[in-house]
Order: structure tokens, then sequence, then C-alpha cells
């Protein structure tokens, strides 16, 4: 692909989605940024703001289609825009997870199917979904945001298998504890069941200390760039810790992955 494609990106207010939108615009890619509220998000520099809530059926159709009024073509779709919750499996209700689904799993099918047909009109494409590292491993007390992940992992695989006839591909970018305010603002599920309280405190801290200590979108964002521009390939995980947990798990007997999380987790 050359750097003059046309890229959507969702979730530009900050984190990832932000870094990965700088970096299109830097590569010379026309870049539109999606964000809740225009009037009170920051502007990026080479990046065109679209007020969508990717939420909202009605919403996302309208901001694909202001997109390709003025751009005419989509080439690259990045599905950046993601929540988290952190709370006991137990603990969760069926409101907070579908809450969390809606945005995770349903926000990546309702800013597809918007773009799909698009993208199978001009015969070509890229669907960037930003996964995790949670999309293939367990983490205590994060349950339902890493069933989130693993359905955005079994979504685009299937996707790509049905959308490759029509010269669109798509890949998954699996980061690892990265430096945003996504987990250090990470909301946790309203009720306690007080059995849990030990460990989930121990957990919560856990996160903070690896999240603090973890790099920058810099790059995450660098991986997005080139799962949408580069050769494809299906999974891609950024240097370092991703890249190694990802060949642990493939490689590495069940029992000692195990531990490893739970010490990661701070459990014994």
């Amino acid at each position: 692909m050359s750097n003059s494609k046309v890229v959507v990106v969702t979730g530009v207010s900050s984190g990832i989605g932000r870094a990965a939108a700088v970096k299109f615009a830097a590569r010379g890619c026309r870049v539109f940024g999606t964000v809740r509220n225009r009037a009170t998000a920051q502007r990026i520099a080479g990046v065109e703001l679209v007020e969508m809530d990717i939420r909202d059926q009605v919403s996302v159709q309208a901001g694909i289609l202001a997109i390709m009024a003025q751009a005419k073509r989509i080439d690259v779709l990045v599905n950046s825009a993601g929540v988290t919750l952190l709370g006991a499996t137990e603990e969760t209700s069926i409101a907070e997870a579908a809450s969390l689904f809606d945005t995770n799993v349903f926000g990546i099918l309702r800013t597809t199917q918007a773009v799909l047909p698009h993208m199978r009109e001009q015969g070509s494409g890229r669907i960037v979904n930003i996964s995790s590292v949670l999309g293939f491993l367990p983490a205590p007390y994060m349950g339902l945001y890493s069933a989130s992940k693993h359905a955005v992992e079994g979504l685009s695989e299937t996707l790509d298998h049905e959308v490759r006839q029509f010269g669109i591909r798509v890949a998954l970018v699996e980061p690892s504890f990265t430096n945003t305010n996504l987990d250090i603002n990470a909301p946790q599920a309203a009720a306690r069941i007080p059995v849990y309280d030990t460990e989930r405190s121990v957990v919560s801290q856990a996160i903070q200390n690896n999240v603090h200590k973890a790099p920058d979108p810099d790059g995450v964002a660098t991986t997005v760039v080139d799962a949408a521009l580069g050769a494809w390939k299906m999974r891609r995980t950024p240097k370092g810790e991703a890249s190694l947990l990802s060949k642990l798990r493939r490689f590495m007997p069940a029992g000692p992955v195990a531990a490893g999380i739970r010490k990661t987790f701070g459990l014994a």
C-alpha cells in the first residue's frame, strides 16, 4: 500500500488510537479519527476529527458516510476504541458485561459492517483490530475484558476468510501492558463480594505497577501502521513483552504459563 491511503482510526482521543493516527498522518495518509464529541476533543495535526459513537448504529453509519462524502474511499479501518473492566467474574453484572461487549466487540462489528460495502465496491481494503495479549491469555479479575478480546480474535480471523475474495484483509494487533489511561483509570465492577477483596486489591495494584512501567503507545502504534500498510499478517504482537508472551503461549506447557500469569498479577 502507498502512503496516500485514506485511513479511519476509531478512538483517537487518547492512547493507542491517538498515537496511531499521528503516525499515519506522518506517513502521508489522509487520516480521519473518530471521537465522541468533536467540540471538546483535542485536535491532532494532520488528522480530521469525525464525531462518532461506536456504540450507536446511527452514529456509526452517519460518520462513515460523512468520511466517504469527503474522501470517496476508505482504504484502512483501524478499530482502536475500547474499554476495560476490573472485577471478579462472579461480581460482574450482566449489564456491565453487556456494556463492555457493546464497545469492544459490537463496536468493531458496527464500524466494520459500515465500511465493508465501500471496500467491497473498490475491491480492496485492510481492517486492523486492536486486540490484546488477553485475546489469547487469561487475566485474573479481568475475565469479561479477556472474553471480549477473545471474541475479537475469533471475529477477526473468521472475517478475514470471508472478505479476502474481495481484496480485503483483516489483521490483529495484540499489545501487552501499555502506559495509557485505559488501564490506569480502569473502572471496577460495582458489586463487591468480600471474599475477593484481598486478591482483587493485589491484582489491581499489580496492574497499576505494570502499566506505569510499561512503554508508551508509540511502539504499539508503529505495529498498527505496519499491520495496515505493510505485507498482510494475521497477528502482530509488538516487540517486547507481547511478542514474548505470544511465543510462550504457543510453545510452553500450560503449567508454567499459568504460574507466570499468577506471578505477573501478584497472586501466589
